[in-house]
């Protein structure tokens, strides 16, 4: 099963990089006191809270392993096999098709994306009428965002492509290589700043679900219950320090070492990101629990990632929300 792999370090950290081109793969399975985390994503600005909240958990006993993998499927696919102990991303059509029981247990975000075309071809969605859009990675939130704006402005795209990274697809759209995209909020202000007047952010409205969220296996948080709880802690703690004080992840970054190689201009940026993430309160301060997961079944059931009534779905056949009330519990609700 382990084949056509390519394999590096990161320098973030030390973090290990591992990039499938086939089956979901990872590194040799780990001494059991190491969590692996697969994150099908690339390392960058968007991730720096995350990894800084890691590092506080290190500082509390808990040996991670951070592991980049091609796409989110793939992550996710490395959880279900037991290659990874815990998976970043939006897995809740992938829970409801396997049939090991995977679980998420804290939501990291909620959506929040823009739609980006290049204005010389696109200035509406009725202009997207069978045209090809690209977006993350196949099973994410921002293909749902694109599933759901079908539906809603009466069109269909002739093709959806995969590019992972929000700063890859604004790179594609800078350099002519795609036309329509969505991006994060970094991106949509990289292309306000680099080609103002070029680029149209469509409107998206009605758009109130996870973005990325931690899982694992059931069986993995059932014997886990301290690493895991001191997971869910320090990434509460560290979202509610970067709410209050966004500029605080610039000195993260430098205190822990974080993406040292990251370009002159992507540093200028980490203050204005988070601060702009903040304020629109896309980091779950009370880590999502069931609320956010009634959300996630009216948004994903309309765009198709999930299928049946969303009142029909059960909050504990996608969640374990033990760990988190356990937290909760001890830090108390913002």
């Amino acid at each position: 099963m382990l084949k056509n792999i390519v394999k590096g370090l990161c320098s973030a950290s030390g973090v290990a990089l591992v990039i499938g081109f086939g089956a979901a793969v990872l590194a040799a399975p780990q001494a059991e006191a190491k969590v692996r985390v697969a994150y099908g994503d690339i390392a960058s600005v968007e991730n720096l809270h995350l990894l800084a909240a890691f590092e506080l958990a290190k500082q509390k006993g808990v040996d991670i392993e951070m592991t980049y993998l091609k796409s989110e499927d793939i992550a996710a696919q490395a959880v279900v096999s037991g290659q990874a102990d815990i998976g970043v991303g939006g897995p809740y059509a992938l829970i409801q098709k396997v049939k090991v029981p995977v679980r998420i247990f804290l939501q990291l975000s909620t959506l929040r994306f823009y739609p980006a075309v290049n204005a010389e071809f696109y200035k509406t969605w009725k202009d997207l009428n069978g045209q090809e859009v690209a977006v993350h990675s196949r099973g994410s939130g921002t293909e749902a965002i694109m599933r759901l704006m079908e539906q809603k402005q009466g069109i269909k795209f002739s093709k959806i492509s995969y590019i992972p990274g929000s700063e890859v697809r604004t790179g594609a759209l800078l350099q002519g290589n795609v036309k329509a995209t969505i991006v994060d909020s970094n991106g949509r202000r990289l292309l306000e700043q680099k080609a103002p007047g070029k680029f149209v952010i469509l409107p998206m409205d009605g758009v109130n679900a996870t973005d990325e969220a931690l899982f694992a296996r059931q069986d993995y948080l059932e014997k886990n219950p301290k690493d895991v709880d001191i997971i869910v802690e320090s990434i509460l703690t560290t979202w509610r320090e970067v709410t209050k004080n966004p500029a605080v992840v610039a000195e993260w970054r430098a205190k822990y070492k974080l993406l040292p190689d990251l370009p002159a201009d992507q540093v200028a940026e980490i203050t204005p990101y988070f601060t702009e993430l903040a304020e629109g309160k896309a980091f779950p301060l009370n880590g999502g629990g069931a609320a956010a997961a009634k959300d996630d079944f009216a948004f994903y059931t309309l765009s198709g990632q999930l299928t049946g009534e969303p009142a029909s779905l059960k909050v504990d056949e996608f969640w374990a929300l033990e760990p988190l009330n356990r937290v909760l519990g001890k830090v108390g609700t913002n």
